[in-house]
């Protein structure tokens, strides 16, 4: 698998790798995950509690994703890139809404923190690789005076 060749594309990487390994431990060792988030590991689940079914659910959803993330760093795309700045903004104000209205306990808020984060970190990390691209043409424009080299023109 290719290393990310952006700063946008790092913090998708990292975010993915992360998704991976929290997915693969849910499926792994579930109650490790419930005590994580702040919830309750009863010794015996009563009958009709279908939290052990949500959290695999849940945690090959995230394995997926993680993938899927895994997938766009290494062939940078960056519509893909964008798309998440969005959608985890939008998962912040949810889960966060979530533990407001204590639905879901305190610690919680730390799943949200790290989608409000990551968003963030993602949207810093497209504004300065497109700083550094345009950066870099104008350097070229001065340098050559007819502007960058298109990609499939260039020397090898």
């Amino acid at each position: 698998m290719r290393l990310p060749r952006s700063g946008a594309g790092w913090t998708i990487a990292v975010f993915g790798a992360l998704a991976v390994l929290l997915g693969a431990l849910g499926l792994i060792w579930p109650e490790a995950q419930l005590r994580m988030l702040g919830f309750e590991v009863p010794a015996e689940r009563a009958a009709g509690d279908y939290t052990g079914t949500f959290l695999t659910a849940s945690s090959m959803a995230s394995f997926n994703m993680g993938v899927y993330y895994l997938l766009a760093a290494a062939t940078e795309w960056r519509v893909f890139y964008r798309f998440t700045v969005w959608f985890r903004l939008v998962t912040f104000t949810v889960f966060t809404i979530t533990v407001l209205s204590d639905v879901a306990p305190a610690r919680f808020f730390g799943v949200a923190a790290w989608e409000g984060l990551g968003a963030v970190a993602t949207a810093v990390g497209l504004w300065w690789d497109a700083r550094r691209a345009g950066a870099a043409g104008a350097a070229g424009e001065r340098a050559v005076g007819s502007g960058p080299v298109p990609a499939t023109d260039a020397v090898s």
